[in-house]
């Protein structure tokens, strides 16, 4: 007996308020780098991929809490204040240990030069505000 032809059933598309909305990650390569640099010894694949994590969650807890305090101020951008004021919730800067300290320590000089202004001949001021 012949059957009659049915139409294939196409799956239904997601619409865009069905997506996942895109989160950016931090790079792999760059978390793997950075941890390679103070660990000094080899570390293995299921420990690397834990770090992986718990970056992605920290990362993801310090944008929420720099989001709240520039909604607490009335502001919709970030500003460094934010992030100093974050630091220092954290512990990580002090009246003993301040944000330039940090900045020289562990930055390198291309970004040291960025974020602390610096005098140079001609009596300016690096980076100008």
């Amino acid at each position: 007996p012949l059957r009659p032809l049915q139409p294939k059933t196409v799956p239904k598309r997601l619409g865009p308020s069905q997506r996942k909305p895109y989160e950016p990650q931090v790079p792999r390569s760059m978390i793997k780098e950075i941890f390679r640099h103070f660990v000094k010894m080899p570390v293995t694949r299921d420990a690397f991929q834990i770090v992986e994590k718990c970056s992605e969650r920290y990362f993801k807890q310090l944008s929420n809490d720099l989001e709240a305090y520039s909604h607490h101020a009335g502001r919709k951008t970030v500003e460094a204040a934010d992030l100093e004021v974050l630091m220092r919730r954290q512990g990580l800067v002090t009246d003993k240990m301040p944000l330039n300290v940090l900045i020289e320590r562990y930055l390198p000089m291309e970004y040291r030069k960025l974020l602390i202004p610096v005098a140079v001949s001609g009596n300016e001021v690096i980076p100008c505000k």
